[in-house]
C-alpha cells in the first residue's frame, strides 16, 4: 500500500464545485471527486491550525485539555505507528511553518523524513535589518502594514520582497517537492506522502495569473489579509479582500491538478490512496466577521470537504458518503490502509468503515480550548459556551509547555500541579496549568479574544446559514446530553462539565 495526503489550510468547503460551489471555478477538486468518495458531513475537531493537525496525527481530540501546543509523548502519531508496525517510510513536504514554532515543534520529527519550503504568512525567514519602511508604508494597506518587528505581519512585508515569479511562491514549490517524492519513490513500495500547503490561508497572495481573473474596483494599496473579527471595511476593500482569496483557491486547484496528473501519468490510482482535504474553513463576511477564532464556530469554518480515493474499494462515479466523519478519522484511516487497527486511545473511525455504514456516529463534538463545546448530529448544531468566558475555571494538560510562539511563563508556571495519569496518557502524569488572563494564549486565541459569547442551537435542514437560532428546550437537552456524552468519551476533565453547567454522566 502507498498513501498521499494533500492537506490545505483554510479551504472553504462550500466553495468547491463539487460542493456545489460556483464563484471559484475549481475543476481539478471537481475531477478528483468523479473518482473518489466525497464525503458530505465531515467536520473538524480541536481548532485552529495546530489543535487540528494534532487530532489528524493522533486519532483523538485535544480541545478539552489542551491549547494550541506541541505533540506529547504520550501522544500516538501515525508515521511512527506505520513505521514501527509496517516499516512504512513516511515524508512530510511542507510550507506551513507553525511547524517550526514553538508550539508545533514535535509534529514534523514524527515522520521519516521532511522538508519545509520558506516564505509563507509570519514565518520568519529573510533578514532585513533595515528594510525601506516607507516604501513599503505605502505598497500595504494601513491595516496590514506593521513595522513592529518579530511579528507575522512584518515578516510577511520582509518575505514578499523576495517572491516576485510564480516559481518563488512556498505553495508551488510545495507541490513540486511533493511531486519530485513521486516521481523519485513512485514504483516503491509501502510509504506515505503528506503533501501540506498553507494556503489558502491568510495572506491571500497568489501569482498574477490567477488574480487577474477576479477584477474588482479597488485600487488601492495591497489589501489581502483580513482581520479576525467583525467586518468594517468599505464595500470595494471586501470585495478585494474576497477576490484575493478566490485567487488562492484557484492556485491551490491548479496544484492538485499536477498532483492528480502524476497519479495519471504513473497509474497511481492502482495501488496509492489519495486523501484531500483540510484543517478548517474560513470566514469571508459571512454572519458579519472575517477569519475564524472570534466568533462561533458557524458551518463555514466547521464544515469541510474531504475527498478519498482508496484503491482497495474504488469509488463509482461521482460516489458520496453522507455519514458524520471528523478530522481525527485521518489517522485512523492512514492505520487501516496499512492493515493495522486504532491505538486504544484513539477515538476516530477509519473512512473505510464510514462509508460501509457498519459503526455509525450518533453525534460530533468540536471546539477551540476555553470557548464553547460545540456539537452536532448532522441535522442540528448546538454551541454551548460558559456563562462567563472571563471568568471560568479552566486548566491545561500537558507535560509540553509551550503556546503557539512562546514558552508558557513562569507566572503561568508557578500555578502548576501535578495531575493523572489521565486515562490517555499512558500512565504519564502531566501538569495541570490554570489559564490566566496574562497568558499569551489568552492575547492570541483564548477565550477572552472571542467576540460571540451566547449559547445556541441551530436547525441546518430549516436555517442552513445559521440565521436564526432556535428555540426548541426538548432538541437542546437531546444535543446537551449528546455533548456530555461524547466529552465523557473523550475523558474531560470535571471543570470542562462545571464551565458548561452539564453533568457528567
Amino acid at each position: 500500500m502507498k498513501a498521499v495526503l494533500v492537506l490545505f489550510d483554510s479551504l472553504n468547503r462550500h466553495m468547491l464545485g463539487c460542493y456545489g460551489g460556483t464563484r471559484v471555478p475549481t475543476p481539478n477538486f471537481d475531477r478528483l471527486a468523479r473518482r473518489a468518495v466525497r464525503y458530505d458531513n465531515h467536520y473538524v475537531g480541536s481548532l485552529p491550525c495546530m489543535p487540528a493537525r494534532r487530532d489528524l496525527l493522533t486519532g483523538r481530540l485535544s480541545f478539552l485539555h489542551r491549547s494550541w501546543g506541541p505533540m506529547e509523548p504520550f501522544d500516538d502519531a501515525f508515521p511512527e505507528i506505520l513505521a514501527k508496525e509496517t516499516g512504512t517510510y513516511s515524508h512530510l513536504v511542507t510550507d506551513h511553518f507553525h511547524y517550526w514554532e514553538d508550539g508545533g515543534a514535535t509534529y514534523h520529527t514524527r515522520y521519516d523524513s521532511h522538508e519545509f519550503i520558506r516564505g509563507q504568512e509570519g514565518d520568519p525567514w529573510k533578514a532585513m535589518v533595515q528594510p525601506h519602511w516607507e516604501r513599503l508604508r505605502e505598497k500595504y494597506h494601513t491595516r496590514q502594514f506593521v513595522q513592529a518587528r518579530r511579528t507575522y505581519k512584518a515578516h510577511n512585508i520582509i518575505n514578499r520582497e523576495f517572491i516576485k515569479d510564480e516559481k518563488d511562491f512556498p505553495s508551488v514549490q510545495c507541490v513540486a517537492a511533493g511531486l519530485d517524492f513521486l516521481q523519485r519513490n513512485g514504483s516503491a513500495e509501502n510509504w506515505v506522502l503528506q503533501i501540506e500547503t498553507f494556503d489558502p490561508h491568510e495572506p491571500f497572495h497568489a501569482p498574477a495569473r490567477f488574480r487577474e481573473k477576479f477584477p474588482t474596483d479597488y485600487r488601492g494599496p495591497v489589501l489581502d489579509w483580513p482581520r479576525y473579527g467583525r467586518v468594517d471595511e468599505l464595500p470595494e476593500e471586501c470585495e478585494e479582500l474576497r477576490a484575493n482569496y478566490y485567487a488562492v483557491m484557484a492556485l491551490c486547484d491548479h496544484l492538485l491538478g499536477q498532483v492528480l496528473d502524476e497519479f495519471d501519468r504513473q497509474d497511481l490510482w492502482k495501488d496509492t490512496a489519495l486523501i484531500v482535504t483540510t484543517d478548517h474553513g474560513f470566514l469571508l463576511g459571512e454572519h458579519d466577521f472575517w477569519a475564524k477564532n472570534r466568533m462561533n464556530i458557524y458551518q463555514e469554518v466547521a464544515h469541510i470537504p474531504l475527498l478519498v480515493h482508496d484503491p482497495r474499494h474504488p469509488a463509482a462515479p461521482g460516489e458520496s458518503c453522507a455519514a458524520l466523519t471528523q478530522t481525527m478519522d485521518i489517522a485512523v484511516t492512514m492505520l487501516d490502509l496499512f492493515g493495522l487497527a486504532p491505538k486504544p486511545a484513539m477515538e476516530g473511525i477509519a473512512l473505510r468503515v464510514a462509508r460501509e455504514g457498519t459503526q455509525p456516529r450518533e453525534a460530533m463534538i468540536f471546539g477551540y480550548f476555553g470557548g464553547a463545546v460545540n456539537v452536532t448530529d448532522g441535522r442540528f448544531t448546538y454551541h454551548r459556551y460558559p456563562p462567563d468566558l472571563k471568568r471560568q475555571e479552566i486548566y491545561q494538560y500537558t507535560v509540553m509547555p509551550t503556546h503557539i510562539a512562546s514558552l508558557f511563563s513562569p507566572e503561568e508556571l508557578a500555578g502548576a500541579r501535578l495531575a493523572g495519569p489521565l486515562p490517555f496518557t499512558k500512565g504519564a502524569k502531566v501538569m495541570q496549568l490554570p489559564v490566566l488572563e496574562r497568558s499569551a494564549f489568552q492575547e492570541k486565541y483564548g477565550p477572552g479574544c472571542l467576540l460571540e459569547d451566547e449559547t445556541r442551537l441551530y436547525d441546518l435542514l430549516a436555517d442552513p446559514g445559521q440565521a436564526n437560532p432556535l428555540q426548541d428546550a426538548a432538541a437542546e437537552a437531546r444535543m446537551a446530553a449528546l455533548m456530555a456524552r461524547l466529552m465523557a468519551a473523550n475523558h474531560a476533565p470535571p471543570e470542562a462539565f462545571a464551565r458548561l453547567g452539564l453533568t457528567a454522566p
